[in-house]
């Protein structure tokens, strides 16, 4: 993939994100987790900002289990995210470093344990749906990025799991591709809620790979 493609691909996703279109429900949602303090405060907004972000997403659809719940499902997960450091925020692809690495399949651990209650119900998209609008470090492992991803890498890694093996993948795919990366990173900032302005919160570089992701899997499926 040129740098060339790269740019455009990206530049078609945020072109669909106006105020009030769905792809802006993560400016919303990484906003409110990354510039708030106390998310236990006012616990039903906390549980409301990550249950509509869930929502526009596609994560409250026919046979998800969360089709049977409401917002106040989320006050553990909320409960436990407050109780992490404010430097989880800074976890971003470019430090990947094993540390780094084991705080986000730890803090996968932990939220899968308190949003999905029957071992039943599939983890990977929602939990890494919840990681990237909460936190933004991780893309999330939708149908749509895991084809591009198994692609990119003929099979080598499934990224149907949150571990060693899929970050380290995301990570190389950084590293191949970290001009484009790190230039549509700085350039891509969030809206804010209230004023529909954009803020100076830059779009993560995981977020970037994310977009790239999704969106050349419904571009790969709708040529099939």
């Amino acid at each position: 993939m040129s740098q060339d493609n790269f740019d455009i691909i990206i530049r078609e996703f945020t072109s669909k994100s106006n105020l009030e279109d769905r792809y802006t429900s993560f400016d919303y949602c990484y906003n409110y987790f990354k510039t708030n303090h106390n998310y236990t405060f006012d616990i039903e907004k906390s549980c409301l900002t990550l249950g509509f972000y869930l929502a526009s997403w596609g994560m409250f659809r026919g046979s998800s289990f969360l089709l049977q719940k409401n917002a106040r499902h989320f006050q553990q997960t909320i409960e436990y995210i407050s109780t992490l450091d404010k430097s989880i925020w800074d976890i971003d692809v470019d430090n990947y470093d094993k540390d780094n690495i084991e705080k986000i399949i730890e803090i996968y651990r932990e939220i899968k344990g308190r949003l999905i209650l029957n071992s039943d119900n599939a983890d990977v998209t929602l939990v890494t749906k919840v990681l990237l609008g909460v936190f933004g470090f991780i893309p999330a492992f939708d149908q749509y990025f895991c084809n591009t991803f198994r692609t990119i890498y003929n099979n080598k890694c499934g990224f149907r799991r949150v571990n060693d093996n899929s970050l380290n993948y995301i990570k190389d795919f950084y590293l191949n591709n970290k001009l484009v990366i790190d230039k549509l990173s700085s350039e891509t900032f969030t809206t804010n809620f209230e004023t529909g302005l954009k803020t100076k919160i830059q779009y993560p570089k995981a977020k970037i790979i994310d977009m790239y992701g999704f969106s050349l899997g419904i571009k790969q499926s709708n040529i099939k």
